[in-house]
Parts: C-alpha cells; structure tokens; sequence
C-alpha cells in the first residue's frame, strides 16, 4: 500500500474511532512499523506484540502449550490464539495476529512451504482466518504479509462498516 492509500485509511479507521493492535511472529514488528508511517497513526495504532518464539506466543498471548506441540507454532490454531491473547491484552477494535514459515526450518512440509502465513483477524465480535503462500526472499515475503493485512483492514471496512 502505497503512502497515500494507507494515510486514506488511516483516516477512515480514526473517523470511525476504531483502533488497531497487531500480534507479530513471523513478521516480527514490520506491520507496526509500515503501520505507524501513515498520518494518524497514533490515534489508531494500539500497540504490536512481536511474539517469535513459541515460549513468549504462551508466556504474552497464552497460547496454549498443547497446541503448539499438537499444530506447530506456525499454524492457523495458534494464529487463532495468538489474536485471542492480543484482543485479551489490548482489546483493540481490530486485533490481526500472524505467523508463518518466511524461511527455512521450523515447520516445513510439502503441504506447508516456505511461503506460508496464517493470519487472523478479530474485529466487532466476528472472526477470519487466512492461510497464504507469498513468495520471494524473507524480506520481500514480510513486505507482501504487510500489503495482504492492509488490503484485508481495508477490505472489512468497505465491508462491515460503510454500509
């Protein structure tokens, strides 16, 4: 998203006195920086959780230890309780968590590439899941999660809320 278009919803989300908190794996921190570079900011943003490791999704967001060992820490189920710990500790009108396998290593499988991000959102009592595979090198992967989280914020906004 370029400048423009995120200060535009910047704007829109201030104008509806909604806010916005992100929980952070594998993007670690780059969607509340990219976040924060828009006018407004600070009205809208609540604050990020850059949880990496598995011990810290549980320790900060009470993930549960049965399902990091059950699904992977890279997983739509810890995903899932990662954005229910943000909602718990910042409560945010959108809550947005991500994880997911932006290098080698972890939990890697045929059917879950190097590539692949789980994103939740929470937002006005109603939940999305989304299972994505970007591609690239990390860094180009991590801006591609930031764009695709944006485009979403923007997406539930035409959605749910200029009706």
């Amino acid at each position: 998203m370029d400048p423009k278009e995120l200060t535009e919803l910047m704007m829109e989300l201030k104008d509806k006195g909604l806010t916005v908190a992100f929980a952070e794996s594998c993007t670690a921190g780059l969607l509340a920086s990219e976040f924060v570079r828009a006018k407004g900011s600070s009205d809208v943003f609540k604050g990020s959780m850059v949880v990496y490791q598995p011990e810290v999704k549980q320790k900060l967001l009470n993930v549960k230890k049965e399902t990091l060992e059950l699904y992977t820490a890279e997983s739509q189920q810890v995903t899932n309780e990662m954005v229910m710990g943000l909602k718990k500790q910042l409560d945010a009108d959108f809550s947005i968590a991500t994880t997911g396998l932006l290098g080698q290593g972890g939990s890697e499988t045929a059917e879950k590439p190097v590539g692949t991000v789980f994103i939740s959102f929470l937002y006005d009592g109603k939940a999305e899941e989304f299972r994505e595979v970007f591609k690239g090198d990390g860094e180009k992967m991590r801006q591609q999660v930031v764009a695709f989280v944006f485009k979403k914020i923007k997406g539930v906004l035409d959605q749910h809320y200029n009706r």
